[in-house]
């Protein structure tokens, strides 16, 4: 959902409901603030927003837990404990909802969304990892085990189909125009098309001369599915429509996780290196920025209903495990 607010309106909303203001700009992104989120041992895995209350779920896979951040009052109010290795977080709005899918145990746990109370659970057996939402066809999308989509229908709260890959799914991504799902198949070397209303794969596009594909996006103004590598360090986008080459760039190292801000037509990229790359999407690609952050701190999610980059920032000698802001700017 789109804000009908310009951009410059949303961040003074958003700066006077801080409880701490930074303001440290550098270049196309201002790091407003660093929320703590208190003793979190471990590594951080993949983040989740529910926009209506401007709450952000931290999957807190070291922990064994997940973070609530009030987004409002930037502090932590809630933590979930008891988990097994939590990797994908994932709210759905209409049942209220927050899904957490858990590598340890293979389990989907579903929590209330007013309080986090059990609401349920979906037994996978193995490596629950990234959770997605189709709003086409109101399904939850979960990746796991040694190579499937898990599809969850979210009013019965139960497994309704499997869709087979080759090997585990990493990020996958849902075209908002079509039936199509793209998926990082990294142990196949591969990027799979699958066809969500019949659950076939429709076509396989081989990796040359990069491997390990872990973070994607769709950038859907130019019709291309964006990836980028570990090895090497590596961004390309590729059309939707042939699987061919459209873009490539070199990238910072140890990438989990990309985002599409479409209005200034720019890519996120976070780097486990220390390091957030900022990529001028708008022809052939070209880095504008890259801006230092925190050796291992290489998950984030970039919400554009609230015009913001939240990076996740495990503990390490010199930093507490926080969740550090950013502001995009013009």
């Amino acid at each position: 959902m789109k804000s009908s607010f310009p951009r410059r309106t949303i961040a003074c909303v958003f700066v006077l409901c801080a409880s701490v203001a930074i303001a440290h700009a550098e270049g196309p992104l201002t790091l407003e603030a660093k929320i703590a989120l208190g003793p979190v041992a471990g590594r951080i895995d993949h983040l989740a927003v529910d926009s209506p209350r401007q709450r952000l779920f931290v999957a807190e896979l070291g922990n064994n837990s997940v973070g609530v951040v009030d987004l409002k009052a930037r502090k932590l109010i809630h933590r979930i404990v008891g988990l097994r290795e939590p990797q994908g977080v994932g709210y759905h709005q209409s049942t209220d909802t927050l899904y957490v899918a858990n590598a340890g145990d293979g389990s989907v746990r579903l929590f209330h969304g007013p309080d986090y109370s059990e609401a349920g659970r979906v037994d996978l057996n193995a490596d629950a990892d990234n959770i997605r939402f189709d709003a086409a066809t109101n399904r939850i999308i979960v990746g796991y085990g040694s190579g499937a989509l898990a599809v969850i229908d979210p009013e019965k709260r139960i497994k309704v189909r499997d869709i087979p890959l080759k090997a585990h799914p990493e990020s996958f991504q849902l075209n908002a125009k079509s039936s199509q799902v793209f998926i990082n198949v990294p142990d196949a070397r591969a990027i799979a098309v699958v066809d969500l209303t019949t659950g076939q794969q429709k076509a396989n596009w081989t990796m040359t001369g990069a491997g390990a594909n872990f973070p994607m996006a769709i950038d859907e103004a130019s019709s291309q599915v964006v990836v980028v590598f570990r090895n090497p360090a590596k961004l390309r986008a590729y059309s939707m429509d042939t699987g061919k080459v459209a873009n490539e760039l070199n990238i910072c190292g140890d990438s989990d996780d990309i985002f599409v801000d479409a209005k200034p037509k720019r890519l996120y990229v976070s780097c486990g290196a220390g390091f957030i790359d900022v990529i001028d999407a708008a022809g052939a690609y070209k880095r504008l920025a890259r801006i230092r952050t925190v050796a291992g701190a290489r998950t984030s999610l970039f919400v554009p209903e609230l015009d913001r980059l939240f990076l996740a920032v495990r503990a390490t000698a010199s930093e507490a495990a926080a969740i550090w802001v950013y502001r995009p700017t013009e």
